[in-house]
């Protein structure tokens, strides 16, 4: 009888561990994904992730939203911490101050296995930005690049047949489209003094005959003295030195600027609000002939090398690179590899600056990549700031950035 009754109370209590291992198992893995996505408006990151937690297959994604500016070292001290998410999303220059440090999980082999990720697909820039010393450590997200925006109908009126090809000209045609009294600047850009002013100021930069590590040329000094007598005239807002490049690009979009340097993020948004004719050309040059350059812009994804759940974070990276395709047509984002077709529109409008974008980015050169890229952007847009707003001339605030960079380097 005592046999039978231990009998019994052992099988009971190894049938409750069996459903309490069952329940356990079942138990969804939760992987956290931070990105900049649905701060501005949707983004792919929110949405895929929003899509991904509806497939139910026992990993639940916890999606955050962070502002531009905080989200590196927002991670870093996460990171630091031990709280890091297990994905996060970066601008593309960024990535350098994590994958030489290991923040971020070696994926090189996961993605040679992989049916979804074919690094071979990729561009060269936005795949570059994403190794390190010869090994993978995420994926390109999307790419972007800048031109110029213009109010078609602004210059008809005004009698000016074609965008302008040149600083000089940019700088003519923004003089003769200014009407303060009725709310009309002639051109707004980002001068803000973070990653936006350097993305904008850079390829000026790049373009004069210079690049990260030498910014102090002829070609710059004279854009930013030409930049500062448009403000000091009013023909460009004060508000350029504070606003972003979404702001910014507002100002265009109401009617208010006749020209705008921005990406091609903004072309579904001028197609519902800008109530005028408008087209994109490249960024212009010093002169006819001279070297073009543009930003390289984009986002890039990596797993944190502090995750629990490296091939759950992996199932999740996969899924985003699979709605490649979705990119441009549902969010204005350039995907970043050369075997995704962007299939026309059918808006005329829409589908022209998308062709002036493809043909910008030929001429897009990367901001780094360098470990300390944070301090050495920080350089580049003081000095912008310092000039733009008088505290210093151009010769003195590229000056001092040289000097900061050149101890960052060496």
């Amino acid at each position: 009888m005592k046999a039978s009754r231990l009998g019994l109370m052992t099988g009971v209590a190894l049938a409750t561990v069996a459903m309490a291992g069952a329940a356990f198992a079942q138990e969804d893995v939760t992987i956290t994904v931070w990105s900049i996505d649905g701060a501005n408006q949707v983004g792919p990151s929110d949405t895929f992730s929003a899509e991904f937690n509806e497939m139910d297959n026992g990993i639940n994604v916890e999606y955050r939203i962070l502002q531009f500016d905080e989200i590196v070292n927002e991670t870093l001290r996460a990171y630091a911490t031990g709280n890091a998410p297990d994905i996060v999303s970066l601008d593309n220059p960024d990535f350098a101050l994590f994958s030489s440090r290991g923040a971020f999980l070696d994926i090189t082999e996961m993605a040679e296995n992989s049916d979804v990720i074919n690094t071979e697909a990729y561009f060269d820039g936005p795949l570059n930005s994403v190794m390190w010393d010869g090994k993978l450590y995420g994926v390109p997200k999307y790419t972007d690049t800048i031109g110029v925006f213009y109010n078609k109908d602004a210059f008809a009126e005004a009698g000016i047949e074609n965008p302008p090809q040149t600083w000089a000209e940019f700088e003519e045609y923004a003089r003769m489209l200014a009407e303060a009294n009725e709310g009309m600047y002639g051109a707004t850009i980002s001068a803000r003094g973070n990653e936006e002013g350097t993305f904008q100021f850079l390829p000026v930069i790049q373009m004069s005959g210079g690049g990260y590590e030498n910014v102090n040329t002829e070609g710059a000094r004279e854009w930013l003295s030409m930049v500062k007598g448009m403000i000091d005239d009013g023909v460009m807002s004060q508000d350029v030195l504070s606003l972003g490049q979404w702001d910014s690009t507002g100002t265009f979009n109401s009617g208010n600027a006749a020209m705008a340097i921005s990406g091609p993020w903004e072309i579904d948004r001028m197609v519902e609000d800008a109530e005028f004719d408008w087209g994109v050309t490249l960024l212009p040059v010093f002169g006819e002939g001279d070297e073009r350059s543009s930003a390289l812009g984009g986002f890039n994804l990596g797993i944190l090398s502090t995750t629990e759940h490296p091939e759950e974070a992996f199932e999740v990276l996969e899924y985003f690179v699979s709605q490649d395709d979705r990119l441009f047509p549902e969010f204005g984002y350039l995907p970043t590899r050369g075997d995704v077709e962007l299939p026309p529109s059918g808006i005329a409008e829409k589908d022209a600056a998308l062709e002036v974008f493809q043909e910008q980015l030929q001429y897009a050169q990367p901001r780094g990549p360098h470990p300390e890229w944070q301090k050495i952007s920080k350089a580049i847009y003081d000095a912008e700031q310092a000039a733009l707003t008088g505290q210093m001339t151009p010769e003195e605030a590229l000056s001092q950035a040289q000097a900061t960079i050149d101890t960052i380097i060496n």
